[in-house]
């Protein structure tokens, strides 16, 4: 008799990715305590094993915080490929394609490489021992594929943005050569904490004996949470001013060149001083990275959805700020960048924000406010609701409640006139179908 072959798991890609996103967590987010969060990094831990722990096998870069992780982890994969390295990036969440998440050399991973490794995937859960760790979550898996795909693609540097919070986090079980912590803000308050000082603890908790860790400017409560937290850990701890970076008992490395990246805002600055101050600490582990890599890498970042210019006349401004620092931020740098007059506000936001805080940055700038929702598996913030919230900041003329972002989208740009701003906001979600509404693709080196 012939010798019968098993069959494929997956027919085409999509049916891959759906296998995938069957592991998606559909319990509310709360706060899992200590026991049970160790339980998830141990977890992961034994998933890793199961691809014979490809976290061990090259040298990663964690980056962290609130606001920032994915344009300082864009920031220096630019650097490091303008060195001349190849590098992998892992970040988290998509504007477009899930393959977004898993890029080398700035190149998504390919439908056929991630159905090969979502079948790999499949065989390995077979003898997965569940009844010990638990069913690993669609989050654990898709960084297990990453840095199984990176190694296979003999990538030689890794950037892994950190998912949520950080103590407990899936990537925390990598041991980097560096730990970058961007700026820390009120965010997933059910599950890091309801204060600043207890939101920090738990990105604090990235910090590893000896490694070093870098951050930027942060506020009083904040930085002396990190402070202590590096002196009980053991971990240098290195803070990005703005002429250089600089630790305790320790030379003050300063920037070759002031930071400045192709990425618009001034927030944007400070996330460059993270990404070059970085590269310094790496050139010192033994990293080749010359200073025109530093200029060229910063110089040609490609970062989507951050104060992205994706049309003119009128103005059309993306940007997936999710909480109420990054909606500050994000008016300021509207008018710090931009001459406009009358600004057109398409606003959706997923429910687990804080909302209101969002709200009350932005709304009360509106002349238009076009409330909508993104259509993806996480919540939405409820139209409805969210009008409620809007009604006592609005001081404008039209207060809009429309069904999906492009029907938002096509409504703003109906009523613009010429010197007017669109800004499509509220999280990445919302811009990423702005991005596909006005034919956008994902950009690529």
């Amino acid at each position: 008799m012939p010798k019968q072959t098993k069959p494929l798991p997956f027919s085409d890609y999509q049916t891959a990715l759906d296998y995938l996103y069957r592991f998606a967590t559909k319990q509310k987010r709360i706060s899992l305590g200590p026991t049970a969060a160790m339980h998830k990094l141990n977890r992961m831990r034994a998933l890793l094993t199961k691809f014979a722990n490809p976290q061990e096998k090259l040298p990663l870069i964690l980056v962290g915080g609130t606001k920032g992780k994915g344009s300082v982890c864009a920031m220096l994969e630019s650097i490091f490929r303008s060195a001349g390295y190849r590098t992998g990036l892992w970040t988290s969440p998509h504007l477009h394609s899930y393959r977004e998440r898993i890029q080398v050399n700035r190149q998504l991973i390919s439908p056929q490489d991630l159905v090969a490794g979502i079948t790999q995937l499949y065989h390995l859960l077979e003898t997965f021992e569940t009844s010990t760790h638990g069913q690993p979550i669609t989050f654990e898996l898709g960084l297990a594929l990453a840095l199984d795909y990176f190694v296979a693609q003999s990538v030689q540097i890794g950037l892994i943005e950190v998912g949520l919070g950080g103590r407990y986090d899936s990537t925390n079980v990598i041991k980097p050569c560096a730990t970058l912590i961007t700026s820390i803000s009120y965010d997933h308050m059910e599950i890091l904490g309801k204060t600043l000082t207890e939101i920090a603890r738990d990105k604090a908790g990235l910090m590893k004996p000896g490694i070093p860790t870098l951050t930027g400017p942060q506020v009083p409560e904040v930085a002396v949470v990190l402070a202590q937290e590096a002196q009980t850990v053991g971990s240098p701890l290195w803070w990005a001013e703005e002429k250089g970076i600089y630790a305790a008992g320790q030379d003050e490395s300063l920037y070759p060149f002031p930071p400045k990246s192709r990425l618009r805002g001034a927030f944007q600055t400070e996330n460059a001083r993270l990404a070059m101050g970085a590269a310094l600490l790496l050139r010192k582990q033994g990293f080749a990275l010359p200073y025109h890599a530093l200029a060229e890498g910063l110089a040609t970042v490609q970062w989507p959805g951050r104060l992205e210019v994706a049309r003119e006349a009128p103005l059309i401004i993306l940007d997936g700020a999710h909480n109420g620092d990054s909606a500050q931020k994000l008016y300021r740098s509207l008018q710090a960048e931009f001459s406009f007059e009358r600004l057109l506000l398409v606003l959706g936001t997923s429910s687990d924000k804080d909302v209101a805080a969002i709200v009350t940055s932005l709304v009360p700038h509106a002349q238009t406010l076009l409330l909508t929702h993104a259509d993806h598996r996480r919540a939405e913030a409820d139209l409805p609701m969210l009008a409620n919230l809007a009604r006592p900041f609005f001081e404008g003329s039209q207060l809009l409640l429309t069904n999906g972002v492009a029907n938002a989208l096509t409504l703003a740009q109906a009523l613009a006139r010429p010197n007017d701003l669109i800004c499509v906001t509220g999280s990445l979600f919302v811009v990423g179908e702005a991005r596909e509404a006005l034919g956008l693709d994902f950009p690529t080196p």
